[in-house]
């Protein structure tokens, strides 16, 4: 989430809005640990990686949702061997991602 930081101070100095995504469950095997986060803006600038790449897509899909409606959102991925491949999931197990609107007041 420290990697985050710049990007969410610019983004809050300059008005525009954003989301935060956090990875919060892996069942099975995943590319990344619980804690890993990616923030998204309205404009869809994307900064940090909750899943090396695989749900990365879906994910801000997700977040501009969540931006649009200001409503979190608990998001949960997951794919059979075939379907990980496909999308470049090598590990075939599920995610479930926590999005929500990123707020300094918080």
């Amino acid at each position: 989430m420290r990697d985050l930081l710049d990007s969410l101070e610019n983004w809050h100095r300059e008005g525009i809005a954003c989301a935060v995504a956090r990875l919060v469950t892996v069942v099975g095997s995943g590319p990344r640990l619980p804690g890993a986060a990616m923030a998204v803006s309205s404009g869809s600038v994307v900064v940090g990686s909750i899943s090396g790449g695989c749900v990365e897509s879906a994910v801000v899909t997700e977040a501009l949702k969540v931006l649009d409606t200001g409503t979190p959102s608990l998001v949960r991925f997951s794919f059979t061997d075939d379907e990980a491949l496909s999308v470049g999931l090598t590990c075939g197990g599920t995610v479930q991602v926590f999005i929500e609107v990123f707020d300094w007041l918080q």
